[in-house]
């Protein structure tokens, strides 16, 4: 779901182990930042490399990413809950890590509220509603009318089970009381190719995917899944403004830190966190990467809506029967 939707409340999160550092003395060397996904391409990796290098403009040390993909980001997640408390590893994550993979998978190796410290929450990036140029519907409810009027019939793709693609047209078909047939990808390109020439319909892509799209002709955009229009489609309504309030749905990414990290560097990397989010400059990097800049806070905003959208995300995991295990 979408961050600024929330109504967050203050809840105690930071009692922790034994410190295992001095704030006075972080960080006296490299930083390392997990990422759960391959390098070189994809919103989070992206993301996470500018976000690294304005934490590195503000520290005496280097600030590095380590990729570490597989599993839906449980692999570099576990990395990173069995990493030293030191403040020197932290996990860059994701709503699909940490929310929906408690309820896709059975045995999951690391507890996302157990395991780690919250520190910020950070930004999300919107779903979006985009069509095969050749599709009907010109509109949410004519796109709605049809879904209603051939049950199964609308073909939409998705990057597999769990997605944020996948629980977004979930919600759409909670909210909308339709029905629509899951087509899962192995890869977004392939859902994009096969979206363009029509042998899907449509795809509840991630803003940062649809654009290029949507700029270039190559398909057509119905509605933005968030409160607010997205500055990379100005031009695409939001389905609150189409009659749809209660389909905002995005994927939000924070930072997090073993349990057992000491609280001065948790609010220390707090403050960092908070001092890049409100720059100018990092926003307007970020924001051009396609992160909507409604995080910031305390890790006690993180640690409820962590709460909250795992139970969310839980429900529409088992509307949608998807299970990995």
């Amino acid at each position: 779901m979408t961050i600024s939707r929330r109504i967050l409340l203050a809840s105690p999160v930071l009692a922790m182990a034994t410190p295992a550092s001095a704030q006075g003395d972080w960080p006296s060397r490299t930083i390392r930042i997990i990422v759960p996904a391959p390098g070189g391409a994809g919103t989070a990796d992206n993301l996470a490399r500018i976000f690294a290098q304005e934490m590195e403009k503000r520290l005496p040390q280097r600030v590095i990413i380590e990729n570490r993909g597989g599993a839906a980001g449980n692999v570099g997640a576990t990395a990173a809950a069995r990493a030293a408390p030191d403040g020197y590893t932290i996990l860059w994550t994701w709503a699909g890590t940490m929310a929906t993979n408690p309820a896709m998978y059975s045995d999951m190796p690391f507890d996302p509220q157990r395991d780690f410290v919250p520190v910020v929450l950070l930004g999300s990036v919107p779903n979006i509603l985009i069509v095969n140029n050749d599709f009907p519907a010109q509109s949410l409810a004519e796109f709605t009318a049809y879904a209603k009027a051939n049950p199964g019939a609308i073909n939409h793709g998705t990057t597999g089970n769990g997605s944020s693609m996948h629980l977004a047209a979930e919600l759409y078909g909670q909210r909308s009381g339709t029905r629509l047939t899951h087509v899962p990808y192995a890869a977004p390109a392939a859902a994009t190719t096969d979206l363009i020439a029509g042998r899907i319909q449509a795809m509840f892509n991630l803003v940062t995917g649809a654009q290029p799209l949507v700029t270039g002709g190559r398909a057509r955009a119905l509605a933005v899944l968030s409160p607010e229009r997205v500055p990379q489609l100005p031009d695409v309504p939001t389905a609150a403004e189409l009659g749809m309030p209660g389909l905002a749905f995005g994927t939000w990414f924070c930072l997090m830190l073993p349990r057992g990290a000491d609280p001065a560097i948790v609010s220390r990397l707090n403050a960092l966190a908070n001092e890049v989010l409100a720059d100018p400059e990092a926003r307007r990097r970020l924001e051009g990467a396609g992160m909507a800049l409604d995080g910031g806070g305390t890790p006690e905003r993180l640690a409820q809506y962590l709460r909250e959208e795992m139970a969310s995300h839980a429900e529409l995991v088992r509307i949608s029967g998807a299970k990995v295990n």
